[in-house]
């Protein structure tokens, strides 16, 4: 099963270009490795996939799993607007080594919950790797709710739900009736792990990769106290986060902390100077 923290990792790009760095990014992954980060997803929000070809996330996933080489676990995001195109996606992942696939419900002019429940079934018939349903329904206009939940999982490789919703209410109820939950907001991770929670979903923990990791380790051995007081020093800037532009934020933050992966890809801006002020305030516990 898998579990642990997963760093949906950013995609660093050339400042001039704007092309996929691949030196940058592998650099980027050695560290997140050497932290101990259990499982590393590619091609996530975090790392851009919206802005990025088709031909680039199969080259990214490619390269993600030859440089890991089974030191971390493998998710690769395989979500596309088209069933058609999300088979082929999935099937790629699967071929290159993934140990399980992160997919969004059909997106865009979307479908009914029947009609998402057929894309996840029809991807699920095509691949024999786990699938994990992504949740984030004010980005996809879809809400897997635990109800919903509970249909998808009578899809046999329907195995994980990564929950972005920002409810720890429903993340709670998601872990009570028997989910494999991944936490995917940045704002509590904690609580959700105490709440049951197999692991964190965390873009936050690409600058942030020890803390991240030691968090769930106090949290797996029951150490709660000590896991607060950890958290109390993490909470400034992941709550900054969630409340401000995410994939600029968290590539200022990976800079703030010496780890430069550049800007994000046209169309999404750089958080302006005052905005990084701000930012840097909230990681000094962290830095020092």
């Amino acid at each position: 099963m898998l579990t642990g923290v997963c760093t949906a990792i950013c995609t660093p790009f050339k400042e001039v270009t704007q092309e996929f760095d691949e030196a940058v990014y592998l650099k980027h992954i050695d560290w997140l490795l050497e932290c101990g980060v259990h499982i590393i997803a590619a091609c996530g929000g975090t790392g851009e996939f919206a802005h990025l070809s088709r031909q680039e996330r199969r080259r990214i996933a490619e390269v993600t799993g030859k440089h890991i080489n089974g030191k971390a676990k493998l998710i690769v995001q395989t979500s596309e607007v088209r069933t058609t195109d999300a088979i082929e996606s999935a099937r790629h992942a699967e071929d290159i080594g993934a140990d399980c696939l992160l997919i969004l419900p059909a997106i865009f002019e979307g479908a009914d919950e029947d009609g998402v429940f057929r894309h996840y079934e029809s991807i699920a018939k095509a691949v024999k790797t786990p699938i994990m349903a992504y949740n984030i329904p004010q980005s996809s206009g879809f809400d897997i709710t635990p109800e919903y939940f509970k249909r998808l999982s009578r899809i046999p490789n329907v195995q994980y739900i990564k929950d972005s919703s920002g409810d720890l209410m429903r993340v709670e109820q998601l872990i009570m009736q028997g989910a494999k939950l991944f936490n995917g907001c940045d704002y509590f991770p904690l609580y959700a792990l105490m709440a049951g929670a197999v692991g964190c979903f965390w873009g936050g923990s690409n600058c942030m990769p020890g803390e991240a990791v030691r968090l769930y380790n106090l949290c797996s051995a029951g150490k709660y106290a000590e896991a607060n007081e950890l958290w109390k020093k993490m909470k400034p800037f992941n709550t900054f986060l969630w409340n401000s532009a995410y994939n600029p934020t968290v590539k200022a933050a990976c800079r703030y902390m010496g780890h430069d992966l550049g800007e994000c890809r046209l169309p999404v801006l750089p958080l302006s100077a005052d905005k990084v002020k701000a930012m840097g305030a909230t990681l000094a516990p962290l830095k020092g």
